[in-house]
């Protein structure tokens, strides 16, 4: 059951002491692992609950220290796409993942965070929500990562240029469209034109292959 949890098991779950900053193509693994698709059988066995839980308000407690947040972060932003892929529900949790990341960049919880990859993990969940404040928050993201980037060791340097062009990528679909039109069809929405030549294309941010990490 979700109560026998504690964040610790979810950030060795999804950061596990591999040494994958040590080496480009480990490191690669460990981000293409998470985006397409590869965690989600472990997910779905092994924290169905806790996101049920979470997404009930019941883990709150874990963001009172920077590591709680994290792992509620994680549980609530990422763990929702792969249980409930496909579906609505998969971007449920986005507008609390959301506030949950801002709120932990004006307490102190994010500079808190020891390395970069887990410091990218809030700018992906602010970068998933939609809303009418969408490109703000991209444009203050674009900043976020170049600082987050900026310390992380020359042998990742790939995954640095790659996370910047990601953050530039998503700002200029927002900036283009308001919003993340490949996620029309499964909430039902009408899509324009433009987004259905854009969905047609198939390359999304956030889905599919992630290049160079």
């Amino acid at each position: 059951m979700a109560e026998g949890f504690q964040p610790d098991e979810v950030l060795e779950f999804w950061f596990p002491d591999n040494g994958h900053w040590t080496c480009a193509e480990r490191h690669r693994d460990f981000w293409a692992w998470r985006m397409q698709g590869g965690a989600d059988a472990d997910i779905c066995a092994r924290f169905a609950d806790l996101t049920l839980a979470a997404a009930r308000g019941l883990l709150d407690h874990w963001a009172e220290t920077p590591r709680g947040r994290l792992a509620l972060l994680i549980v609530l932003d990422q763990f929702p796409r792969s249980l409930w892929r496909d579906t609505p529900k998969a971007f449920s949790q986005d507008l609390k993942s959301a506030r949950l990341a801002l709120e932990g960049l004006e307490n102190g919880h994010y500079a808190a965070l020891e390395h970069g990859w887990e410091r990218q993990f809030y700018i992906i969940a602010i970068s998933h929500c939609e809303g009418p404040d969408h490109l703000a928050r991209m444009e203050m993201l674009k900043d976020l990562t170049k600082a987050s980037i900026a310390g992380l060791p020359p042998i990742l340097a790939d995954f640095a240029d790659t996370a910047m062009a990601q953050a530039d990528r998503v700002h200029a679909i927002i900036a283009r469209f308001g919003r993340h039109p490949h996620r029309n069809p499964i909430l039902g929405r009408i899509s324009t034109p433009e987004e259905e030549a854009y969905i047609a294309s198939g390359d999304f941010p956030h889905v599919g292959a992630v290049k160079q990490v």
